[in-house]
């Protein structure tokens, strides 16, 4: 007899058989065929790391949701597993909803939260949602365990458990909407994995118009805890808040036993177009590292017509810094990737577009501008461009209004706006840029602000970088580039 994840994983072959890869990307997780969201159960298990993730292998749209699966000896390059678990049973029929992983003693358990609608595909008004376990011993196949926690009479929206072992302890974080519609992060504590109790709200009501706080993570850096998490609800005000949905995190300290004391209220954590529900795990060397999804609800999504859609940002180290902002930047290993290294260096442009003939299909490049002497209303670069630069993704700085711009309005298909971070008062701006066939992240000043958004260049067209200046001088005084290699292995 076929399980439901033989029928998903040939699914997934069919499902590829059909795929068109010209926006697939060459250096991030995506899914082999179908739709992925939410990274999961991240962890470093027996001298590999896992990636998990939501997935539909049944179509390029959200539907039920399984556990794609993949891993890496070294966070570079990764091979695909087969689907780890697959909606069925009685507590999770309409779906696996997120969770994470935790090594017990050799024994490689997901946590997970199993979804079900309570009246009929679809239909959000009647959910059940509860926390569960399945257990593996190779890592590959998992056997479910059943529910392990559920949530108090009336609660409809519970979910994306993050679980951790202290103090002879097993910790869980899990979101909830209450039944005032305020979002929050419930903390609850564990002998076996099996049986939970409450401890107590971490946090609530942090905005009177957000109604559920999605993903959350909990996790010391530096000698402070973060709470990573994405709320639903957030109006945009200004500059900020700009996206369907943001993904952010708050400071404080916390120790076993007490409650969590806040110092820094909510902070936006990438201020690109695309990112959501980041989660963080371990890598061996004890660096916190960090996956988010590179996409965005009710956002247009192109690489639908290819049978795809979903992948992840970079993998990125988490530092805090003295002023309690988490940093986010690109891990060190990704340098393997490079190759074809070129090197431009004093480049003056004046009031002027100029082609550097560097292809950005799959590539890194990192640009040191001199501020001082740059001193045009608009410079910067134009990434996936044309030769003329009428399609392009534009990251300039703009002097007028003091800010870095990220602009999407000439990208090419369908999609628009710009998202900004203020201009760091600095002599030297860096710009660390990767342009894969379908996303751009930039990273300024090393880690002081991360964009990541998602392109669709209009296809045929040459991917370039060019170099412009608008209404006077600008002087990049250095430019390295990289073509980089595929990740799968």
């Amino acid at each position: 007899m076929s399980t439901a994840i033989d029928k998903a994983n040939q699914a997934i072959k069919k499902l590829e058989s059909k795929m068109n890869k010209q926006y697939y990307p060459h250096f991030h997780l995506a899914p082999q065929a179908g739709w992925m969201n939410d990274p999961n159960g991240l962890i470093y298990f027996k001298g590999q790391y896992h990636a998990f993730y939501q997935h539909h292998p049944y179509d390029e749209n959200w539907g039920p949701m399984h556990w794609g699966h993949a891993v890496s000896d070294d966070l570079v390059t990764w091979r695909r597993l087969p689907i780890a678990i697959a909606p069925g049973n009685e507590y999770d029929k309409s779906g696996c909803f997120s969770g994470s992983a935790v090594d017990k003693n050799g024994e490689l358990c997901l946590i997970y939260t199993g979804h079900i609608w309570l009246k009929g595909e679809g239909n959000d008004e009647q959910i059940r949602q509860t926390q569960c376990l399945a257990t593996s011993k190779d890592g590959i196949h998992f056997e479910k365990q059943g529910t392990i926690l559920t949530p108090e009479d009336g609660i409809m929206h519970f979910r994306d458990p993050k679980v951790w072992q202290q103090d002879d302890l097993w910790w869980m974080v899990v979101g909830q909407r209450d039944s005032n519609d305020v979002g929050q992060i419930l903390l609850f504590r564990s002998q076996d994995l099996k049986k939970w109790q409450f401890d107590h709200v971490l946090i609530s009501d942090i905005d009177p118009n957000v109604y559920m706080l999605e993903c959350p993570d909990f996790f010391p850096l530096g000698d402070k805890w973060i709470l990573m998490f994405s709320p639903q609800g957030m109006k945009a005000k200004g500059y900020q808040y700009r996206n369907r949905f943001q993904s952010g995190y708050i400071v404080g300290n916390w120790q076993p036993g007490k409650t969590f004391s806040v110092i820094k209220p909510f902070q936006e954590m990438d201020f690109g177009h695309d990112f959501y529900a980041p989660q963080s795990f371990l890598a061996a060397d004890g660096r916190r590292i960090v996956f988010a999804w590179m996409d965005m609800w009710e956002s247009v999504m192109p690489s639908k017509m290819d049978k795809w859609m979903g992948a992840f940002t970079l993998p990125r180290e988490l530092i805090l810094d003295r002023h309690n902002n988490v940093r986010n930047r690109p891990i060190k290993e990704l340098e393997a990737l490079r190759e074809k290294p070129q090197s431009l260096s004093n480049i003056v442009l004046n009031n002027e577009l100029k082609n550097t003939r560097i292809e950005s299909i799959s590539c890194e490049l990192k640009v040191e501008i001199d501020l001082t002497q740059s001193n045009a209303e608009r410079f910067g670069l134009q990434l996936a461009a044309t030769e003329d630069g009428k399609q392009a993704t534009l990251l300039y700085v703009d002097l007028q209004s003091n800010r870095i711009v990220l602009d999407r309005s000439l990208s090419g298909l369908e999609l628009k706006g710009y998202r900004s971070v203020r201009l760091p008062k600095t002599k030297k701006l860096t710009l660390h840029v990767f342009v894969d066939a379908s996303s751009v992240e930039v990273f300024v000043n090393g880690d002081l602000y991360s964009f990541s958004s998602r392109i669709y260049p209009k296809l045929p067209a040459q991917r370039m970088i060019n170099l412009f200046a608008e209404n006077g001088q600008a002087v990049v005084t250095q430019l390295d580039s990289w073509q980089l290699k595929s990740i799968y292995a």
